[in-house]
């Protein structure tokens, strides 16, 4: 899950991946989505970091994928295979993690927000393609790129032009539904749908009251109003996203909330017209600022509330119950459901960067990559 001003905001081989996958993580397979289990197990802490802030996980292929934003400053990769050793080592090599001003940015990532597993288990990168905080993005650098997670063979690159990734955009998310993905524009405002086939994409509900950040709901940490600027409240327009298990509605809000529902039968038709698409959004729920979210196959929706360092269920019904509360989990961003019922998080505590807080890092090292128990720690239904 990225953060956004609001605008108006050593190379792998086909056998060394399959051993790694083989000796060590067997059974976190396909795409996280998955029923919930019974058992209960505490939290536990999978990986740390020094050198990258992560903002979002995937397990695929028989691997965990880690990504992390150009503009947090760390030495990192952009994106990261983890390792038997918990090491993080670039994916698919050290060319696609080798950018730097003035390198050619079609076939290198730029900024990474967000890597999702599609149903047919590969795995996707979005590449905002903004190297700094809000600035533009690079020629060539906004993109999609779809990956076999078990060779590291680069499928297929989805070029986002400048009339898709514009001006003050910062491609946010990526969700799928059939032959169609999804995509947030948290920088300005707008849901992108992509026909996988054709990779033609278009912007919908541009600027639209559903996709825009609301002043009155401030992002509140440590107590604190979360700021880009003195006195200037950070505002993230549409940035979460799901689609519900039958493939019938896409859910989305800004990262403040709340979230709305639209049919996904009138995103996929480019014949409708943006007064008709606006008019058929209708609110789905009233959520806080979020960190990230998933949703397992049963409609069940699990996300990360940055106020209270906690992660909730919201259930089918609409009842809401906290699962946990923790304070390594600050900023704990876009999770991934494993088969095993457990959640993991990577905690990216992105409102402690030197950029929110006058050049002073106020982050806690190393970085936590981890995982709970979806079943353990329930308290209370919130009202």
């Amino acid at each position: 899950m990225g953060v956004m001003k609001q605008n108006q905001p050593h190379a792998f081989t086909k056998r060394g991946l399959r051993r790694i996958a083989i000796a060590v993580f067997t059974g976190y397979v396909g795409v996280c989505a998955y029923p919930v289990s019974s058992h209960a197990q505490p939290i536990r802490i999978e990986a740390t970091s020094t050198g990258m802030d992560w903002n979002a996980v995937a397990l695929a292929g028989g691997h965990v994928f880690v990504s992390g934003p150009h503009w947090t400053g760390f030495s990192g990769p952009a994106v990261g295979l983890l390792t038997k050793s918990k090491e993080i080592e670039p994916f698919p090599d050290a060319d696609w993690n080798g950018w730097k001003p003035g390198r050619n940015a079609t076939h290198r990532f730029v900024s990474v927000n967000a890597v999702h597993v599609a149903p047919d288990g590969t795995l996707w990168v979005v590449d905002t393609g903004t190297p700094s905080f809000g600035g533009p993005s690079v020629p060539g650098g906004a993109k999609l790129v779809r990956i076999d997670p078990a060779t590291g063979h680069v499928l297929r690159i989805y070029p986002l032009g400048p009339e898709i990734a514009q001006a003050g955009s910062y491609i946010d998310d990526i969700r799928f539904n059939g032959r169609h993905a999804y995509l947030t524009d948290a920088g300005k405002a707008a849901l992108i749908v992509l026909d996988v086939e054709t990779g033609h994409t278009r912007r919908v509900l541009d600027n639209d009251v559903s996709t825009r950040a609301r002043t009155d709901r401030p992002i509140i940490m440590d107590g604190r109003v979360v700021e880009k600027g003195p006195h200037q409240p950070l505002l993230v327009n549409v940035d979460p996203l799901e689609v519900s298990p039958d493939g019938k509605w896409l859910y989305f809000g800004p990262l403040e909330g709340p979230w709305s529902q639209v049919p996904t039968a009138l995103l996929d038709d480019p014949n409708v017209s943006s007064t008709d698409l606006s008019a058929a959004v209708k609110p789905w729920a009233d959520l806080p600022p979020i960190g990230g979210s998933a949703m397992d196959t049963a409609g069940n929706l699990y996300f990360t509330s940055l106020k209270d360092n906690g992660v909730y269920r919201r259930d089918v019904s609409g009842k809401i119950m906290k699962l946990i509360s923790d304070s390594r989990l600050h900023w704990a961003d876009a999770p991934c459901l494993a088969p095993d019922g457990r959640l993991w998080l990577p905690v990216a505590q992105l409102d402690r960067l030197p950029m929110f807080h006058q050049g002073k890092s106020h982050s806690n090292q190393p970085f936590l990559l981890v995982s709970i128990d979806l079943n353990a720690g329930l308290v209370k239904p919130e009202r």
